[in-house]
């Protein structure tokens, strides 16, 4: 009778929807993980960390693949270089500056905007395949978060107040570029 019991059991979880979730859940993170390591694996600057927390804030059926893993980090990007510019302007708007602080700003400001344009089309070459043009935007958008951040330090007691959105930005560019390399070897094997 405990052989029935069992077989029953066994086939309600087998087809209930909560067992495919638990199962492609496990797998998503599963290449989340190891994309995530590989990736910290070939380079210094890379943050595992960085890597597994962004791509975890979005809910992983959407990242069951490396294409969708690359394309969550640059949608992540994207959203992390507009949310940049509210701040910038709000900085720009708080009358606490000094004129330095505004210049760099003002510099920031037309990096992100432009980093909001060139992680669009990023994507669009992404999408229809090209990724060695991806690469080349993406590479693009780091050297813009690297250079904003650079402005402040030509005053040595300046801080840049964009440190935090200059660094996930650089490291949400590093992981989708990252990822379309792991594509590309794919690809070209």
């Amino acid at each position: 009778m405990w052989h029935l019991s069992f077989f029953f059991l066994f086939f309600f979880i087998l087809t209930s929807p909560n067992y495919k979730t638990f199962t492609s859940t496990a797998t998503s993170l599963d290449i989340l993980d190891q994309t995530c390591r590989t990736c910290a694996d070939r380079s210094i600057v890379f943050s595992y960390n960085v890597c597994l927390n962004s791509l975890q804030t979005i809910p992983v059926c959407h990242a069951t693949n490396l294409q969708g893993l690359a394309l969550i980090a640059m949608e992540l990007a994207l959203e992390n270089a507009t949310t940049s510019i509210s701040t910038i302007n709000k900085l720009l708007t708080s009358g606490t500056l000094d004129p330095f602080a505004l210049a760099c700003l003002e510099d920031c400001l037309k990096l992100y905007s432009s980093a909001v344009v060139t992680l669009i089309d990023a994507t669009g070459a992404f999408l229809t395949g090209e990724y060695g043009i991806a690469n080349v935007w993406l590479t693009a958008v780091m050297e813009a978060a690297t250079t904003c951040e650079e402005g402040f330090s030509e005053r040595e007691e300046m801080e840049c107040p964009l440190k935090k959105e200059n660094y996930n930005l650089f490291q949400l560019c590093d992981i989708a570029l990252c990822i379309i390399n792991l594509l590309s070897l794919h690809v070209n094997s």
